[in-house]
């Protein structure tokens, strides 16, 4: 019998080590190095047997033929959108998400609408399982089929029988190959697998939609070559507490990766949100002091989301500073500014800011409309509720321009808004608004107009 090879890889972030040490230098986390054998025999390919005798050979650029790739629609927008337009041939897709949030929920009900066969191999839930949960979906499709494995060699052989034209794995984490003496879920079995998965899709033109599961840290798990391996990651996110689920592209080699799509989680499975700027704003019977509209921008998609803030007196001397939804650094920055450049005093009070409808912003865009949520919380006085808000804010106290400007005066123009202000170095289109637009250059010049 030959002697096998062993090594020591860590479970956190998939560095190789020739032997066991306590903590891993390449991530520094404690205990998370596990041996696991290495077969030195010859990999063989998805379909236990060498297809292609060919060798390639290398071509001159202007000799490459490039064919427009024919994208499938999965009947669902708002993926469609995040993708490019649809899933590519021979694509595949890794779906990542915290436990909970609906990732089984929302490839399982995209299978469910599709046109084409769709074979759904899970290894977490049997059969029956599946079955409620495609009930509670009210599905109306009965091409896709179910599969309870976890053994690639025997999901490939079904594969064979039944050539479905889209494959959906739930989860990577559990699947296992006879050619790695691993448990299910270690470093070397989820790249073994994943690089039959891959084979599989390239060689038949099959797209293949992965699930994984993340870490504690929030980043998929396993190792991190496994996020180089696929052609797209997709990043399921949103606040449990909440209704509303992000669908986010973090890599995509055949589109951008700026969109995202918006889904209410609902008893019946999930919703597709068409106009996001509805949910994210509160409709309120009176106004309230503190709440500002902001015309942020999501990839392409201009949204008008909810800044609420609350400033008190420090009750026990140290003033605090609390956001959700939002970067704690960039709020601090800016009520440095509003202190030293625009004369308010706010050292000694807490501040909270809250981004409504569960969802995290990045835009810096929403700076203006943070300065004017807090100061109408500073001031107790309202922000009347048709008024929105899009500049950046500098150091020097000054309003900047922000990009794409056109887009939110006319997102916030469909909406029903009466203005919306903005930087007056900020070039528009000025003909045809039935929106006031306001120009202003600094902070006192706001602080004037709004109180």
């Amino acid at each position: 019998m030959a002697k096998h090879k062993t090594t020591f890889f860590c479970q956190n972030c998939g560095t190789q080590f020739s032997k066991w040490s306590g903590q891993c230098t390449a991530c520094h986390e404690w205990n998370t190095l596990v041996e696991e054998i290495i077969q030195k025999e010859e990999k063989r390919n998805w379909k236990q047997t060498n297809i292609s005798k060919t060798i390639n050979i290398p071509l001159a650029i202007s000799e490459i033929e490039v064919n427009k790739e024919q994208r499938i629609h999965t009947q669902n927008k708002e993926l469609d959108n995040v993708l490019g337009g649809g899933i590519v041939p021979g694509s595949v897709i890794l779906l990542g998400g915290e436990p909970g949030i609906g990732k089984s929920t929302l490839l399982l009900q995209i299978a469910l609408e599709m046109d084409q066969q769709v074979l759904y191999v899970s290894g977490e839930e049997s059969q029956s399982q599946i079955k409620m949960r495609a009930e509670r979906l009210q599905y109306k499709n009965s091409n896709c089929l179910i599969l309870t494995e976890t053994k690639t060699q025997n999901i490939f052989k079904n594969i064979e029988k039944i050539k479905p034209d889209i494959l959906v794995i739930d989860s990577i984490q559990t699947l296992y190959t006879d050619q790695i003496d691993a448990s299910p879920g270690t470093v070397s079995q989820i790249k073994e697998t994943t690089a039959e998965l891959i084979k599989f899709a390239k060689e038949t033109g099959t797209p293949v939609l992965v699930i994984g599961h993340i870490n504690k840290e929030g980043t998929i798990a396993g190792p991190k070559i496994l996020e180089h391996m696929v052609d797209v990651v997709l990043q399921f996110e949103g606040d449990r507490n909440h209704t509303y689920r992000i669908l986010r592209s973090q890599k995509n080699r055949f589109g951008s990766t700026a969109e995202l799509g918006i889904y209410e989680m609902l008893g019946s499975g999930l919703r597709e949100v068409t106009n996001p700027s509805e949910i994210l704003i509160n409709k309120k019977d009176s106004d309230l002091s503190g709440t500002a509209i902001a015309a942020t921008l999501e990839g392409m998609r201009p949204l008008m989301i909810e800044v609420q803030a609350l400033v008190s007196s420090a009750v026990y001397g140290t003033p605090q500073r609390s956001v959700t939804g939002y970067n704690l650094k960039r709020l601090n920055m800016i009520l440095a500014v509003l202190e030293k450049r625009a004369g308010f005093r706010l050292a000694a009070k807490d501040v909270f800011l809250n981004i409504t409808g569960g969802i995290h912003v990045a835009d810096p865009a929403i700076d203006l409309a943070v300065v004017s949520a807090i100061l109408s919380s500073n001031e107790d006085e309202s922000i009347p509720q048709n008024y929105t808000f899009a500049a950046e804010i500098g150091l020097a106290g000054e309003i900047r321009p922000v990009n794409k400007i056109d887009q939110r005066i006319s997102e916030a123009e469909k909406l029903g808004f009466d203005k919306i202000f903005i930087s007056k170095f900020n070039k528009f289109k000025k003909e045809g608004r039935a929106i006031e637009i306001i120009s202003v250059s600094k902070i006192e010049e706001i602080y004037a107009l709004l109180f």
